[in-house]
């Protein structure tokens, strides 16, 4: 019986030695498996990134520049599209050049957008050009900033079509258009107040303004 009693711890005490020898080994198996797994990990691809590109070497800067560039403040590459920074008293100039130049042809105004920037204390605001050339297929941007008691010529006379987008510029943003046609509201009411989207605005209008407006302009408001 002693003899039993002898075999039977001598095998519980090997049985948990070899128990904690398994331990051991797995805690030092352990780090180099996560090494290898991080050695193995694929790395993230860097996003690539713009190519150096010398701005004034491309056909259509070097054209502008080298015809208006003493109205031309800055010239931005990114992603295939030039933007020209124009003077406020070169925009008609330069948008004439562009529209009648045999190199450029820039037939379609896309649109004309104004912009709110607050921070930017001296000229918070901004007006955006996007043209397009029908028969050339290529694009440009111009952009021309304002204090804001400053105006820019309305483009009026080389597009005919900018008198709906500055009208939309000077009712949302407020932007002000000389020798504008017809310069007035064309999305909200004559005698509205603010401009909605200027970022200073508030985002459901001045409280109680319009319900105000409704009621002062409106026949049967209580249906409101």
């Amino acid at each position: 019986m002693a003899e039993e009693k002898e075999k039977k711890v001598t095998r519980k005490e090997e049985k948990e030695e070899a128990e904690a020898t398994a331990r051991g080994a797995g805690e030092k198996a352990a780090p180099k498996k996560e090494a290898a797994e991080k050695k193995a990990a694929p790395k993230k691809e860097e996003a690539p990134q713009e190519p150096q590109i010398d701005v004034d070497s491309l056909p259509l800067v070097a054209r502008v520049k080298g015809a208006k560039g003493g109205l031309i403040e800055d010239v931005k590459y990114f992603r295939g599209e030039i933007t020209f920074v124009v003077k406020r008293e070169g925009i008609l100039e330069v948008c004439e050049f562009l529209k009648g130049d045999p190199e450029c042809q820039f037939d379609f105004l896309t649109e004309v957008i104004g912009v709110h920037y607050p921070k930017r204390e001296e000229k918070p605001l901004e007006v955006v050009y996007h043209l397009y050339s029908t028969t050339k297929k290529h694009r440009v941007r111009l952009k021309v900033l304002l204090a804001e008691d400053e105006e820019v010529e309305s483009v009026f006379p080389v597009w005919r079509s900018a008198t709906w987008y500055e009208r939309e510029a000077y009712d949302m943003v407020g932007i002000r258009f000389a020798n504008h046609p017809d310069l007035k509201r064309i999305l909200l009411p004559d005698d509205w107040k603010g401009h909605p989207l200027r970022k200073d605005y508030p985002l459901q209008g001045p409280p109680g303004y319009r319900e105000a407006w409704i009621k002062a302009h409106c026949a049967n408001t209580n249906k409101l």
